[in-house]
């Protein structure tokens, strides 16, 4: 019986997540109406995405998943939505012609590059962004909440999604989240693998409420700060749950009060915890939650870097002056500096902010980190390859790998010492097996070669385009996109945008999005001759 790959199946699949994404497309629709804006980004794209997604569906009326269609299918899709989520923008830029006139003929998503880097990363929650502080409020409400649900969408996963609500992937249903899983694996809550995707998104969807309706609660109580309405509070509420990290605020969550900073923390934490656990805190089993490894992990990370970042910001670790590429100027620099050297609750909040912003893979900003000085840069830097838990809606390497590693390296570190000694790897109280070590070690060498590689071909790339990007832009942009965490640093930071590099770099910086939500060996499996073989 041939093994080749039933491409027509996993197109059929993708066909029927683009019919039911037209559904979605909705939610802005109504948004316009409200606010009395146009309809006509969002009409012709949900009419695009419904025809030909039930054209694609009717390629094998059928399908039959295993795990060779699970990967092309779950990698095709994540590109496919990409291409959906760029309409809105286009159409908004250009409208269609004869038949709808541009809303916002310079619109920065005009351009075809830009307006595709800002879908994959809103779907992949990475959170960078093309648009700088100036246009990013250059364009109607509708489109920037569509721009806040494509990272809502894409935070528990697109295919977790539908094999929740579609039958017809109940069955195939365990492939497919197994190539999707935002880690080693999803844990199995329920006996049936459909319940168990509906148990994860409505715990998703509850938090994400529970954060809205408490972010109202602050503005209503007049502690939110100025900025703060229903509308923001809505869309910051689709962006913290997904560690997505969009705002349609140009200076993120540096706009808002302390009070929001402080209420949006927790729900970073709980986002870039697995939510597994949070199901068994919640289902009456909160003990499972510290007796697992790697939350003890997540958190003790978090809390290293806020201590050090506190440290130096306490003790006045900023900036000796305005870095070249930098976002801010001298007067924000003295206004920070004087603000928090020697004072400790605001040093706290921005590091602890911060810290978990990143680690969680967020992208949240409190303020422009680029005042800091080197170390506590470096500091976020590291934290950029830390990662959320498995079973989360982080990205980056994840903290349960960096614990098997750790425990690897110390049993090869033992036998070298003890040849006759048998030592295993425990995690849990549970021995893993080689194959599962052998996986985790292989993606990490993976994730840490293709960083580098990825790195190398910006710096080429963008010395050939003739940009003059430092080191720690490129290095921090690459690391940011490959583990989708979203601001870098300098003109990539937190209020600066990837605007400035050549749309070719920005291409290359969607298929690091690309792969780094698919966690990166799904996709390099449909790329190797042996998966489409006999």
């Amino acid at each position: 019986m041939s093994i080749r790959v039933d491409y027509r199946a996993s197109l059929s699949l993708v066909g029927t997540v683009l019919k039911y994404l037209s559904v979605p497309l909705l939610v802005p629709v109504v948004v316009a109406l409200v606010y009395g804006e146009t309809l006509a980004p969002f009409l012709p794209t949900m009419a695009v995405t419904f025809l030909v997604g039930t054209g694609l569906e009717r390629l094998r009326p059928d399908p039959d998943i295993r795990a060779r269609e699970g990967f092309l299918m779950v990698a095709t899709t994540w590109i496919a939505v990409a291409l959906v989520g760029t309409l809105p923008y286009l159409i908004e830029a250009h409208g269609i012609p004869l038949l709808v006139e541009p809303i916002h003929p310079g619109s920065t998503l005009g351009n075809p590059a830009n307006a595709l880097f800002e879908a994959m990363s809103g779907f992949t929650t990475t959170g960078a962004t093309v648009l700088g502080s100036i246009n990013v409020t250059d364009h109607t409400r509708g489109v920037m909440i569509w721009r806040q649900l494509t990272q809502w969408l894409g935070g528990m996963g697109i295919v977790v999604l539908a094999v929740a609500i579609l039958p017809e992937l109940s069955v195939g249903g365990a492939q497919l989240m197994d190539a999707e899983a935002p880690g080693p694996g999803i844990e199995k809550l329920t006996p049936k693998i459909a319940e168990t995707a509906r148990v994860l998104w409505g715990a998703y969807f509850v938090i994400t409420v529970v954060e809205i309706l408490l972010l109202s609660g602050l503005d209503l109580a007049g502690m939110a700060g100025p900025n703060m309405d229903a509308y923001n509070a809505v869309a910051h509420g689709l962006t913290t749950m997904p560690t997505g990290g969009f705002s349609p605020q140009a200076r993120s969550i540096e706009a808002f009060s302390a009070a929001v900073q402080w209420v949006i923390i927790p729900f970073m934490v709980i986002a870039g915890t697995n939510f597994a656990l949070v199901w068994h805190a919640v289902s009456g089993s909160p003990g499972k939650v510290w007796r697992d490894t790697e939350f003890r992990g997540f958190l003790g990370a978090m809390a290293v870097l806020t201590a050090i970042i506190t440290g130096l910001l306490f003790t006045g670790g900023f900036a000796a002056g305005v870095p070249e590429g930098a976002t801010f100027d001298a007067a924000y620099l003295q206004e920070y500096a004087t603000t928090l050297t020697g004072t400790l609750e605001p040093s706290l909040r921005h590091a602890l902010f911060q810290a978990v912003s990143i680690v969680t893979t967020t992208g949240y900003a409190s303020m422009d980190f680029d005042v800091w000085g080197a170390p506590a840069q470096y500091a976020l830097l590291f934290a950029m390859f830390v990662g959320g838990s498995a079973g989360s809606t982080g990205g980056s390497v994840k903290v349960i790998r960096w614990i098997v590693v750790a425990k690897v390296i110390r049993r090869e570190l033992f036998t070298s010492a003890h040849p006759e000694a048998v030592r295993p790897v425990r995690l849990g109280g549970n021995t893993l097996d080689d194959r599962a070590i052998r996986g985790i070690l292989s993606f990490t060498l993976f994730y840490i070669t293709i960083f580098f590689l990825a790195s190398f071909v910006l710096f080429l790339d963008t010395t050939r385009a003739g940009v003059d990007f430092t080191v720690l832009e490129v290095i921090s942009g690459t690391a940011s996109t490959l583990g989708n965490v979203g601001p870098a640093f300098y003109r990539l930071g937190p209020m600066g945008s990837y605007l400035g590099f050549p749309d070719s770099s920005k291409l290359f910086m969607v298929v690091l999005m690309w792969a780094g939500r698919l966690e990166i060996l799904p996709l390099l499996v449909c790329l190797t001759p042996e998966y489409w073989r006999r």
